[in-house]
């Protein structure tokens, strides 16, 4: 388990591990408990969001180690209960796994469905640490950039009707744009959300920034980066993004 004494700030982290299938066709849920255990760890996150981290098809079952996982990053996986799961067999919601430090406080926990032709959905973790309120909202939206305006929508309509704070949303947003397109802009999420554009996809020779990490807070998520190394690519199609808040 990590010393979470590190710099100041959150530590988040955010991956699409492809259900565990990396570059070799092979699905090695080992590898990617690997990556966290190490690679990711080592950065010492607070918050860890995975996406495709559940079976594609019914009855839609748990890929990953949960407890080995919690136990290598000292983080808290939050789908303890039924209800903040797909189903009876599933770890996340949607593919959707979040990971917090217990040191945060979950004041609310909800799902959201997203519309689409494919199943999406988000969490949204209503939080507080240190005296401060934090949502966080871990997604993964889909391809086409008119279904993300919806989804991107839905999220802003659900966060319009929630108790004001600052607002974390990170994953797979599918958004290539650095600028991050219409889906991302504050016409459909109804805040300004900022943060680095770094690309994470695909593993193998990154040159798209699908995955970020955004905040409507004052200053912009600092340190953003995607990790790299050999089991890294090997493990899933996108690289782990990190960065503080």
């Amino acid at each position: 388990m990590p010393d979470h004494e590190g710099p100041p700030g959150i530590g988040c982290a955010t991956w699409n591990i492809h259900r565990a299938r990396g570059a070799d066709g092979r699905i090695d849920a080992g590898r990617i408990e690997r990556v966290i255990g190490h690679d990711i760890a080592a950065t010492l996150p607070d918050i860890l969001a995975l996406q495709e981290a559940d079976g594609e098809e019914p009855p839609y079952p748990g890929l990953l180690d949960l407890a080995r996982i919690e136990a290598s990053t000292g983080l808290t996986c939050v789908h303890g209960p039924p209800d903040t799961r797909r189903g009876p067999h599933s770890d996340g919601f949607l593919g959707n796994i979040l990971f917090l430090h217990p040191g945060f406080e979950i004041r609310s926990l909800g799902l959201v469905d997203l519309p689409g032709h494919y199943p999406r959905g988000a969490l949204v973790a209503e939080t507080r640490r240190d005296g401060r309120d934090l949502r966080i909202i871990a997604t993964h939206l889909s391809l086409a950039q008119w279904l993300r305006v919806v989804q991107m929508r839905t999220l802003g309509q659900h966060v319009a009707r929630r108790p004001p704070m600052r607002t974390l949303l990170l994953g797979d947003l599918n958004e290539w744009r650095p600028w991050g397109g219409l889906a991302l802009s504050r016409r459909f999420f109804g805040t300004c959300l900022r943060g680095a554009a770094v690309a994470s996809f695909p593993a193998r020779c990154a040159f798209l920034p699908l995955d970020r990490i955004l905040t409507d807070g004052p200053v912009a998520p600092t340190g953003v980066r995607a990790l790299d190394g050999p089991e890294i690519r090997m493990a899933s199609d996108h690289r782990p993004l990190i960065g503080r808040i």
